[in-house]
């Protein structure tokens, strides 16, 4: 085998990465299930109460990016670990991500 290869497929990093993988891809099947239930109760309290509940507003921006760092992790596109390796995304950053695309 060459030693090159050898290097990379024994690299620590490497497989301990692959281990947070594994782990944050069950979190965010978990966070996403959270996330449709979150869509189905602000409808429900839309169409009960005709406006939106703030808190599920701002609990919805903050788990929709803590979706996004982790598929930026997984997919190489980011080396920081999301939460609980690194903060919860702040509801001030929430909002000012969701204010860039209006």
């Amino acid at each position: 085998m060459d030693a090159t290869l050898k290097a990379h497929l024994t690299r620590r990093e490497t497989w301990l990465r692959g281990l947070f993988i594994v782990l944050f891809s069950f979190i965010y099947s978990i966070a996403g299930m959270v996330l449709t239930a979150i869509v189905v109760f602000q409808f429900a309290s839309t169409l009960i109460s005709g406006t939106r509940n703030p808190m599920l507003l701002a609990f919805g921006q903050q788990l929709s990016i803590y979706l996004y760092e982790i598929l930026l992790y997984v997919t190489f596109n980011r080396d920081a670990r999301p939460w609980p390796f690194d903060a919860w995304p702040s509801y001030e950053l929430a909002a000012l991500t969701a204010n860039q695309g209006q």
